[in-house]
């Protein structure tokens, strides 16, 4: 199905016949991503009694529980409630899901013991205004990251002043293919979140940073539209699913 959009009096084709997803799906088991120390998510059959949820065992449907930390667990879409005193949930801040987005794939450089992504290194392939989102593939991208344990790893992060060149830029959501935009051990600092969000000075409510995404190399760099799907959870952060379509030329 193709469709035509237009947005700020240009004209966009795309079409939603050919969806690129580049979310991680959520697996009981130690297939699953894993961050921040915690162990794999658990989906079970609910037990009571004689009561097992399970057809293959006897019921008349599947039932399960489902226990998983969003932050921690698979692709996940947070707002500023993440970090702030007051609460503010994910599903009332984001009340739009389609945005032009650019995808672009970078290579962290060293700093010190630390894999950084610094300002400079998106002054090269983002310019002022020309996005709503920005999804960041990390280099290098093996499929391995959908299943990867980064606990204890010191995965690379965003620089302060890479996140502040990110909001200055206009961009609203950011999507990235790890666990955090910071350091894993920053002793609480949160200084990308911190600056990307504007927090605490002029608090940008309705922007969202979504991590632990995973694009395909297939997937080339460019201009698309993203279709932020997210469970409706009242919460800082909730499951998600963005997903891709390529702008087609007429």
């Amino acid at each position: 199905m193709k469709i035509q959009l237009e947005i700020n009096k240009k004209v966009y084709n795309i079409d939603l016949s050919e969806p690129l997803d580049i979310s991680i799906g959520l697996r009981g088991n130690e297939k699953n991503p894993i961050a921040w120390y915690l162990k794999p998510p658990k989906i079970n059959a609910v037990r009571d009694g004689d009561f097992v949820g399970k057809v293959s065992e006897g019921a008349s449907v599947n039932f399960n529980n489902i226990q998983f930390n969003p932050h921690a667990h698979g692709t996940h879409t947070e707002c500023v409630g993440h970090i702030s005193t007051e609460f503010f949930s994910i599903n009332q801040a984001l009340k739009q899901f389609f945005f032009q987005a650019k995808l672009i794939s970078v290579t962290p450089q060293k700093k010190g013991e630390d894999l950084v992504i610094s300002e400079e290194i998106l002054q090269k392939q983002l310019q002022k205004g020309i996005s709503e989102a920005l999804i960041i593939r990390t280099l290098p991208n093996p499929q391995e990251k959908i299943g990867r344990n980064y606990s204890h790893t010191n995965w690379p992060y965003l620089t302060e002043a890479a996140a502040t060149y990110i909001r200055n830029n206009g961009i609203k959501h950011l999507l990235i293919d790890l666990p955090s935009v910071d350091k894993e051990k920053d002793d609480g600092r949160l200084l990308a979140h911190k600056a990307f969000w504007d927090y605490p000075k002029n608090i940008r409510h309705d922007a969202t940073i979504t991590e632990l995404i995973y694009v395909p190399n297939v997937i080339p760099d460019g201009d698309y539209f993203l279709n932020l799907q997210i469970a409706p959870f009242e919460n800082d952060a909730t499951p998600s699913k963005p997903v891709l379509y390529k702008i087609i030329e007429k």
